[in-house]
């Protein structure tokens, strides 16, 4: 799998090449799940993962919008990372997972590997996600929490049963938080798991609409920042668009794991429709409120909702399996 390439362009943006439910149940999970099978199982991650974030510092961004992917599709069971065959259209080739990075893919991929090596046959590749997610938001900057195992890796993954199950950015708070409830996951949930775009990205195509032709009467959203807006108009140019190009989430730290997010909403700099929605409706205003007073207090939230989103569908026993390779099922 090719790494995804980047370079800086102009403040907001980058240039990416890409690389090709049920509530929550933790019932099975536990934190010393592997200790006589894989007692270094986190040690193993970490340096794998360390080693990933300094090729590609995209890394933390797209493995955590992977999981979150995974998680809200079929559970957290690694479904995600099946590839496609001639008899399966697999959930990674959905039209909404397309733009999903390949560094993401690359660094669930490395680690199981060398999982294989020193204790084959034992650690999922779905608690490999979850782990290894925890590291990358830690090493950027974000809170550390501890990660209960013992997930088993899911026996389907279809493109057919993404639709429905993912968050869309022109959707309403209302909808947008029956979704999340639909997983078991509350407002404040929803609020906390969005600060992850303080290091994420999104395609022009997510964003245009907000920045021509917006409605009869405004042709940039009114809600937005205009001189923002304005300056997304260059890479993003409505002919000729090139379809790598990706703004950053966070405008102020996008590398950085912070609360900066929050406040970016605040001064009309959320880049999504979706984004930008929270500070505006009142079903979720307070929540940003809080989120951007305090960092340690948007810490504590973010881990939580991690915590509880980790444990969306997730399988156990004869459930599911523990994969070889994490692009493939067993059989």
């Amino acid at each position: 799998m090719d790494r995804v390439q980047l370079c800086l362009a102009p403040i907001f943006f980058l240039v990416l090449v890409p690389c090709v439910a049920r509530g929550p149940n933790a019932l099975g999970l536990s934190y010393d799940f592997y200790n006589k099978t894989c007692p270094n199982v986190e040690k193993i991650i970490h340096n794998v993962v360390s080693q990933k974030l300094l090729e590609a510092p995209v890394t933390a961004a797209g493995a955590l919008r992977i999981f979150f992917h995974d998680c809200f599709v079929e559970g957290c069971d690694a479904s995600v990372l099946i590839a496609s065959r001639v008899s399966n259209k697999a959930e990674r080739d959905a039209e909404i997972n397309l733009s999903l990075p390949g560094d993401g893919y690359d660094v669930f991929f490395r680690a199981k590997r060398a999982l294989e090596l020193q204790c084959p046959g034992f650690v999922s590749c779905a608690d490999v996600m979850a782990i290894a997610t925890r590291d990358l938001v830690n090493l950027v900057g974000g809170p550390r929490w501890e990660v209960k195992k013992g997930r088993r890796d899911g026996l389907i993954s279809k493109a057919s049963r993404v639709d429905g199950n993912l968050p869309q950015v022109n959707q309403t708070i209302p909808q947008l938080i029956s979704l999340f409830k639909s997983k078991g996951l509350s407002t404040m949930d929803m609020v906390a798991l969005s600060g992850g775009h303080t290091i994420g990205f999104s395609h022009c195509k997510e964003f245009m609409p907000r920045i021509y032709a917006y409605n009869s009467t405004f042709d940039i959203d009114p809600t937005m920042n205009q001189e923002y807006a304005r300056t997304l108009r260059s890479p993003c140019p409505q002919k000729h668009l090139d379809p790598t190009v990706v703004a950053l989430n966070d405008v102020t730290t996008p590398f950085i794991f912070d609360n900066a997010y929050y406040h970016n909403l605040k001064k009309g700099l959320g880049l999504l429709a979706s984004d930008q929605m929270l500070v505006l409706d009142p079903l979720t205003r307070g929540y940003v409120d809080v989120m951007a007073a305090d960092q340690q207090l948007f810490f504590n939230y973010f881990v939580e909702s991690m915590i509880k989103l980790g444990q969306v569908g997730v399988k156990t026993g004869s459930d599911g399996e523990i994969r070889r390779r994490c692009d493939s099922f067993n059989n």
